[in-house]
């Protein structure tokens, strides 16, 4: 690659997957958002970023949660979906789709995941 060879010496060359597609990402929030308006967790109603976390942790993504500034709460920590590979995110979609279909959730947009 003649851009490898052109980087000045220290430079540090980082080989990854393509990362996830903006159709794959609409995808995700559109499904998040109709397990938000139709589902509770453990009695309590969720927000379709909490439901990001929480599927995110099911599909083996490392969650930590940080204390915020004033210490009334806590902030989970590493659960950028904007970091994911196709890859990755097709298999985040499938498990998601497939908790739908498993825990009733209407998906009204029935079309097939992004590539």
């Amino acid at each position: 690659m003649k851009v490898v060879a052109a980087a000045p010496a220290g430079t540090r060359v980082e080989v990854r997957a393509a990362k996830r597609s903006l159709p794959q990402n609409d995808r995700m929030w559109a499904c998040l958002s109709e397990i938000a308006l139709q589902k509770t967790h453990c009695g309590r109603k969720y927000t379709p970023d909490q439901w990001k976390v929480i599927f995110m942790h099911a599909c083996g993504r490392e969650v930590q949660f940080i204390p915020s500034l004033d210490g009334s709460t806590f902030i989970p920590w590493g659960q950028r979906s904007s970091d994911l590979s196709k890859a990755e995110m097709s298999e985040l979609l499938e498990f998601i789709i497939s908790w739908c279909a498993q825990n009733g959730v209407k998906l009204h947009d029935r079309q097939e995941q992004a590539a």
